[in-house]
């Protein structure tokens, strides 16, 4: 039951991500496949079966990859807000904060490969 509520709450961090700029829309997902795959197999094909988040799960889950667009959306995001933030923050060290933050993620995902864009669930 734990695992399904997680499930949930993740996804609707998903469906904000995709509305905000700041929030990350597929490692949400992502995170919302995993709770329901042990939990609720009717909510994993659910979201498997959705047109938007199913083949990022799909690619993920069989060859932790994904699709170039949804890397190219991703990374872009991060480059614009970040370089929004550090236009509108006014001190030095919040500017060095933002980059910070957004690094780490910025290098996975540059890292991660492109999946070869089958979608065969």
């Amino acid at each position: 039951m734990l695992l399904k509520i997680t499930g949930l709450f993740f996804v609707a961090l998903g469906i904000l991500g995709a509305v905000l700029p700041l929030l990350p829309t597929t490692p949400f997902i992502l995170v919302a496949a995993a709770c329901f795959a042990k939990s609720s197999p009717r909510m994993h094909k659910m979201l498997l079966q959705n047109k938007v988040f199913g083949p990022l799960i799909y690619h993920w889950q069989e060859s932790r990859s994904i699709p170039k667009r949804a890397k190219i959306i991703a990374l872009l995001s991060m480059v614009l807000a970040g370089a929004w933030s550090c236009y509108i923050l006014p001190s030095l060290w919040l500017k060095v904060v933002v980059v910070a933050l957004i690094a780490g993620p910025f290098i996975f995902l540059w890292r991660l490969p492109v999946s070869d864009g089958n979608y065969n669930p």
